[in-house]
Order: C-alpha cells, then sequence, then structure tokens
C-alpha cells in the first residue's frame, strides 16, 4: 500500500514592501521567494505616480525546502538595500496585541469585543484605558485588563506617559481609539505614529460641538458617515484608512441619526482594524495605499 501523502504546509506569511517606483522591484522579489521554495499565494502592488512610490503586498507559502522565516528576512536584506526598501515579514497567524481607549459611549468598544470573540479580528486586546469607570464591567467581563485613567488639565501628561508605559509593558503594537473623547498631546501622536486608530463621524468639520447629529438634522443632511484614520497632531485629519456613508432623507429625526451613525461607526473602525492587522495598510503621506484582495 502506497504511503499517504504527507498534509501540505497550510502556513502562509505575508512580505510588505515599500520604495522608489522602479524596474525590477517585482522580478526581484518573486524571484528570490521562488528561489526559496516559497509559493506565492496572492501578490497586490500599487505605483503611486503622484509622489512616485511602489507598493507591494505578497502572502507566500514557504514549501518544503523553505528555510525559516528569520532566515528568509536575513537574505532578504541584500535585495531590500539594493532597492532602499522599507519592508517586513509578518505571520498572520500571530495574533496583534492591541491597546483599545474609550470613555463612555459603548457601541465600538462592544462591536471590537463581539468581533474578536467571532474570531474576525485576529488581536490580542492587552488593556482596555479609560478616562471613566462606565466600561469597565464590559471589558472585564471577557477577562481583559481595564486601567482608568482619568484626565484632567493637570494631570494629562502624567496620564500619556503611563499610556505609554502600558503599550510598553504589554509590547502592544497597535491602540484604538473607540470613542475616546480626548484630543491626544502632539508628543502622544508622535510616539503612536502609524499605529493609533481613530473614528469619529463624518461632520467634521462642519458640524463640531457635543451634538452633531442634531445640527446635522436641522441642516437636513442627506447622508451621514463615518471616518476612521491613523492619528496625527492634525486632529481628526490622519491618514483616512476606510469611511462608511449611509443615505438618509427628511424622515430621520436626530436619534434615528444617532443611530445610524453608531452603525456607521462600527462598521468603520472594524474594517479599518482588520485591514490593519492584515497588514493590507500603507502610509502614503497623509494618505493610505489599503490592498482589498485575498
Amino acid at each position: 500500500m502506497a504511503a499517504p501523502d504527507k498534509p501540505k504546509n497550510e502556513k502562509t506569511y505575508i512580505l510588505n514592501a515599500t520604495c522608489k517606483a522602479t524596474k525590477g522591484i517585482v522580478a526581484a522579489v518573486t524571484s528570490y521567494l521562488a528561489e526559496n521554495d516559497c509559493y506565492i499565494c496572492s501578490l497586490e502592488q500599487f505605483d503611486d505616480e503622484s509622489t512616485e512610490r511602489f507598493f507591494m503586498r505578497a502572502v507566500f507559502k514557504p514549501e518544503a525546502a523553505a528555510p525559516k522565516l528569520e532566515e528568509l528576512k536575513d537574505g532578504f536584506v541584500d535585495i531590500a538595500q539594493q532597492l532602499d526598501m522599507s519592508w517586513n515579514f509578518f505571520d498572520p497567524s500571530l495574533p496583534v496585541k492591541t491597546v483599545i481607549m474609550v470613555s463612555k459611549f459603548d457601541h465600538c468598544l462592544d462591536d471590537l469585543l463581539y468581533r474578536r470573540r467571532k474570531g474576525d479580528l485576529n488581536m490580542e486586546i492587552t488593556a482596555v484605558v479609560s478616562n471613566h469607570q462606565e466600561l469597565r464591567p464590559m471589558a472585564e467581563r471577557e477577562g481583559i485588563r481595564f486601567v482608568h485613567l482619568p484626565v484632567n488639565k493637570d494631570n494629562k501628561a502624567q496620564q500619556e506617559a503611563r499610556l505609554v508605559e502600558i503599550v510598553a509593558e504589554t509590547q502592544s503594537e497597535l491602540v484604538i481609539l473607540a470613542r475616546y473623547m480626548q484630543i491626544l498631546s502632539n508628543e502622544l501622536t508622535a510616539e503612536l505614529a502609524g499605529k493609533c486608530i481613530n473614528i469619529h463621524h463624518s461632520f467634521l468639520p462642519g458640524f463640531k460641538g457635543a451634538m452633531p447629529y442634531h445640527q446635522a438634522f436641522e441642516r437636513g443632511v442627506k447622508q451621514i458617515g463615518a471616518t476612521a484614520h491613523y492619528v496625527t497632531s492634525d486632529l481628526d485629519e490622519g491618514p483616512i484608512i476606510d469611511q462608511v456613508v449611509t443615505r438618509v432623507d427628511h424622515s430621520f429625526k436626530p436619534q434615528e441619526l444617532v443611530r445610524v451613525g453608531r452603525d456607521n461607526e462600527c462598521m468603520a473602525l472594524a474594517a479599518a482594524v482588520k485591514c490593519h492587522i492584515e497588514r493590507r495598510v500603507f502610509v502614503d503621506g497623509n494618505k493610505t495605499i489599503v490592498f482589498q484582495g485575498s
């Protein structure tokens, strides 16, 4: 009787790379992976003519003779140096360590917890940090550490320093502002550059303040939305990852607009977080390239 076939290696890795656009980039990367017995499952690329930058995301599977991931990284250094390339290899099976920051609104946190519980978001929530106590039960019923950091004008710098300590001690690589109603300092946004995602309604800058949906109702808006973006020192103006828009009409009262807005915020934030943890997002100045393929 013939011996049964060995099970195929289903392990996959991701290579993200960006460099100045020039000829030979795809050939160099794909040849390297093929020569090291790696099968490319998907390959996405984009040449931004406005910035002359090239972006690539390759998902590949190591075959029988492929070296270990660390050896692949070591061997790729020469190619990256020749192309002056920024790059990284990722193991998508490893959950992304994440800190979530909240205030009193619970819908975005609740949605993220549900999606993580169902396996839609491969992240390990290392802590929920809040300037209020209201959402402590929601975090702790999931067995997640809750950290209360009340903020006022006198202790803001101290509390932000404590947040940086929490991110470092938990080795978290992503911070999510899930309706965290505090403005971060320039120093903190610089510290978290490219790894902090915020969500807000898309009425800005037109309708500011505590009741934007009521202002929208008074103006008779016909569509409302939500924007998820990376945090920068420019308030609510960082590189956009995802947006959701819903059409409404004259029959929508303020509370109905608020309800639709909550849904939009949850969907946009979840989509942005998913793209980030699946290594689909590249920051290109004040905009992003987001690969949506397999």
